[in-house]
């Protein structure tokens, strides 16, 4: 199945704590349906000292939040994701003004 959001798309959040907030996407599980988005829903994660980390500590990083929470930004405006054939070839479109997205 096709991927309406990809890795390096610029998203906006639609819902959660994290509303409104936009940011880049880090990665994508399609199995179950979750992105990460560059600076949102950051989490605290206590470590231990190790190898790479020799102080250990706090750090803040992403979280993942549910694919159904952001939409597309496509010239700075959400909108939602279609596909149609080009040259053979399935694209992404944006719904609001029928450009080929990649």
């Amino acid at each position: 199945m096709a991927q309406k959001i990809k890795k390096d798309d610029m998203v906006r959040v639609i819902a959660g704590k994290d509303v409104d907030k936009e940011g880049k996407v880090l990665s994508v599980d399609i199995k179950k349906n979750r992105v990460i988005v560059e600076g949102v829903n950051m989490l605290t994660k206590h470590t231990k000292p190790s190898m790479q980390n020799q102080a250990g500590g706090i750090i803040h990083q992403e979280g993942s939040i549910d694919l159904s929470n952001v939409m597309l930004l496509h010239k700075g405006q959400p909108t939602r994701v279609g596909f149609t054939f080009v040259d053979g070839k399935k694209v992404r479109v944006a719904k609001s003004t029928g450009e080929v997205i990649d």
